[in-house]
Formats: C-alpha cells, structure tokens, sequence
C-alpha cells in the first residue's frame, strides 16, 4: 500500500514526514516521531485537553485557527496545514507568548500536566480574538474541552482575560498563508491506490468511493479516532472528507439550510443557531470547542450513534440527508437513514454529502434538552427535541426525536400522534408524558438506568411546557454566577 508524505508547516517550515501509516494520530507522530513531548497524552479520547493543539488552513484568502485534540486526529488530516504545538509560540529568545506568560503571572498551573494544552487553547483564543479582551464567558467557552484537576479553573480564567493586556504578539499571516498556498500547489492524498485519500472535489470523492468502498471513511476523527486509540483497530485505507470543496459549504436557501458533510460542528452550529438563537446553549454543550472544531455534523450524521446529540435535533426539526454516488442521488428524512445499531441505508459506492434543515417558522417553538453527568464535553445519557407548531392554543403539528433510548437515534412518532390536534394545556402535556414514557425501552448502563431514562422523558416534556409558559431559569446552572461555577467545578 502506498502511503503518501505527511507535509504541514511548521515554525514557518514545511515538516515532511514519510511512512506515516494511515491510522497515526496527530500525537503519536508529534510525541514519538518528533520527540515533541510537551504535547501531553491524557485521556487519549479527546475528553481532557492536554494533548490540545492549533492549526492552521486559509479560508477564502485569510487564516483561520482553530483549536483541535491531537490525540484522536489523523495525522495525515492535517497534510497541507499550519500546526502549532506548545514548544512553537515562544519567541526565538525564550520570550514567552501573552497565553503562557499569563498563565505564570495569574498561578494558572500547578502540577502541570495540563497546562500545555489549556495554554494551546488560549492560544487559539488569543488569534481568534486579534488582541481584544475577551468576557468571562467567552474564555468559558474558549476552555471548555480543558480539565484541570488542581486549580480551580479562576486563575487560568483570569489569564484568559489578562493575557490580552500583555504586549501583543500576532502572527505573521502572510508568510503563512504564503507558505499554505506553496504546499496548496501539488496536493497529496489523490491518488487512488494511497493508504490515505484526500480527495479535493466532490467528484474526486465519489469515485474514489466508488473504487474503495471497503475504506473507512473519516472527518473530524472524533468518534473513528477512539476506535483506533480505544479498541485499537486498524484500517489499510482511509478515505478523507474533509477537503471537498462542495462539503465545505453552508448555503442558504429561503426554505432551508444546506450544510455540507464535511463542515465543522462549530460552523454548522453557527448556521443553526443564527436561524434558532435558542440553540445555543445546546450547541456549547454538544461537546467541547476542540470537538467541535474537528468533528463534522455529516460525521455525526452517519456514524449513527445512539447517543449522538446532533440526530435528535435534526429529526425534530425535519431534517433530510442527501446521499451521493456515481450512480446519482437520492434525499431521504433523517430518521430513515438508520436500520439499526451503527447501521444505515446507505450502499458501499455511497456517501453522506448534505444535511438540509429547514429554516425557522413563526409558529414554531423549538427546544432541545440534554441530561449529562457533566454540563459540557461529556455524551447524553438522554437527548429530547422538541419542535411543536401551535397556533390558537392547540398544537398543529409535532415533531419529536429523541437519543439514547433506543439502537438508533429515534422520532416519537406516537407521542406526536398523541399531540396533534389536542389543545396545549396541562391536562395534555400530563396524558403525553405517559405516552413519551412508555414509547421506548431504554437499557441501563453507566451513563443511566433505563428507569431514569424513561422518568426524565417526561420530565423534560414537561419543562417544555413550562417554559412555553414563561417559567425561565429552570436548569441549575443558570441560577449560578460563573465564579460560584467556577468553585462548584473545583
């Protein structure tokens, strides 16, 4: 099997690595090719942080970075990016970089291990932001897929916000760029008999699906990355979709948003929750920034996890797939793309290319709940969407889809059928709660048991109702101030 040169910059320098095998993450190969060990191993799930490094690609014309785990990312995905690693922001003379010198400053560290990787993600905050001060909240956010077992989490916070006040140290974008565009000149990963195909084009993807439909498709590697660093499998080709040009897009149309299979959960959930502002609490939750800058909604789509948060949603918003190959295609509803446990229609020369959501209506009221142990970067033990249009007091249609009760990410279809056409009061919200409980038969294990599961359904279905009542700050942590957050999560 042919396995392509490995080519990213680096320190301002092209690195190019051969023999990477196609299953190499990112961290082995900086860690034990590169004798990089300030990038930590932790989890080795992209649940802790520590392995937290930057990269870098142009988006029309600029330089966007984002924050990724290294520990469950492909090596080979980042062929023709900018990487960036806890050794590399330092200056030239040891001066330290505003993310590391405020950590020093603020006593953001202790034991250490993690430290590396929270200081990588203040980087990525510190380019995103270019030089502004950033809120409490915003550094919250910035931080959510780091964990700190000494600290407390107010002192990295405090360097968050100081490290703005530092004197500024901003890249040097076009010597990037330029080298990006270099590298952009004779692209890898196209050829059909490589270990790892990165094809550029739609076209290019579907026929080397076509050709290799037995290759284990990836994105972000959020969930194929644990199957190699977990379950310790191996795949002899790889099929990447994260260069397709045509997948790379979010496009608007009047009915509906189009999001292509291989666009980022940060940036598909931007496009959702411009259309439904209320999403966003759900989409900070989904998972950790790092996750979600790697992982893909198509991904998320396609594995077909049970508890994969993003399928209830769209199944109660209507959402449609649209699966592609050379042969043609064809568009189905979400909820119909799965047949069982991690099973799906689709046929070996197919692929997942679209997820299109219709837009927001006026008599519409959307709503999404997740229960988890922890309130970000953790899975759901239970999911419930909710997207009910009710117009003169009755409800005129429902639609519900539910995750981790089932083999599959599920639609409610008897508890909507109990919904439609009844007035919305309590008296039904109280008789569908019985209908929502007792329309599955969830498993115990250890994120829940099956009685909790079915008990908060009808919890959840009734907190609905008590928002649609006004009834606000109902969740715990909206009661609490992020220094007594702070404190809780120390």
């Amino acid at each position: 099997m042919n396995t392509q040169p490995l080519r990213f910059i680096r320190r301002g320098e092209v690195v190019t690595l051969h023999g990477v095998e196609p299953t190499r993450t990112l961290l082995e190969v900086l860690r034990d090719d590169l004798h990089c060990t300030g990038t930590k191993e932790g989890c080795g799930e992209g649940d802790c942080g520590a392995c937290t490094v930057v990269v870098g690609e142009e988006r029309d014309g600029q330089l966007h970075t984002s924050a990724i785990n290294s520990c469950i990312r492909m090596a080979h995905s980042i062929d023709g990016m900018a990487l960036w690693t806890v050794e590399d922001i330092a200056a030239a003379d040891g001066t330290l970089h505003p993310a590391q010198e405020a950590m020093v400053q603020c006593h953001g560290s202790q034991c250490g291990f993690c430290t590396p990787g929270f200081v990588m993600s203040l980087f990525g905050l510190y380019q995103n932001q270019q030089g502004q001060t950033c809120t409490r909240e915003e550094a919250q956010a910035a931080l959510s897929g780091n964990l700190c077992r000494c600290t407390g989490y107010r002192p990295i916070l405090d360097a968050a916000q100081a490290m703005h006040t530092l004197p500024a140290v901003p890249l040097d974008d076009t010597k990037v760029l330029s080298k990006l565009q270099l590298l952009a000149q004779s692209p890898q990963g196209l050829e059909a008999n490589s270990s790892y195909i990165s094809p550029r084009s739609l076209k290019a993807l579907l026929k080397a699906r076509a050709q290799s439909p037995d290759a284990q498709i990836v994105a972000g590697c959020t969930d194929v990355g644990l199957w190699v660093t977990k379950m310790h499998m191996q795949f002899a080709r790889v099929l990447d979709v994260t260069q397709v040009k045509e997948l790379l897009r979010v496009e608007q149309y009047p009915h509906h948003i189009a999001i292509g299979a291989a666009v980022t959960l940060t940036d598909a959930f931007a496009a959702l929750v411009a259309d439904r502002p209320q999403l966003a609490t759900f989409a900070h939750r989904f998972a950790g920034l790092p996750v979600r800058n790697s992982g893909t909604l198509g991904g998320n789509v396609a594995n077909g996890s049970p508890i994969g948060d993003s399928m209830p949603l769209l199944i109660a918003l209507g959402a449609h797939v649209v699966l592609m190959g050379q042969r043609g295609h064809r568009e189905l509803p979400l909820e119909d793309l799965y047949t069982g446990y991690r099973k799906n229609v689709m046929a070996p020369d197919e692929v997942l290319a679209w997820i299109k959501v219709p837009k927001a209506t006026a008599s519409e009221r959307s709503r999404v709940y997740k229960i988890s142990k922890r309130f970000e970067d953790d899975i759901s033990a239970v999911c419930l969407a909710l997207n009910l249009h009710i117009t003169d007091g009755a409800v005129q249609k429902a639609s519900i889809g539910v995750g981790g009760v089932a083999a599959t990410p599920v639609r409610a279809r008897k508890s909507e059928a109990a919904l439609r056409g009844q007035p919305w009061n309590l008296s039904t919200v109280k008789q569908v709660q019985k209908v929502l409980r007792n329309e599955f038969n969830p498993i115990s294990d250890m994120r829940a048991s099956a009685a909790y599961r079915t008990e908060v359904l009808g919890n959840l279905l009734q907190r609905y109702w008590l928002e649609s009542q006004g009834l606000q700050a109902i969740e715990v942590h909206s009661l609490l101030d992020p220094l007594q957050l702070e404190g809780a999560a120390a």
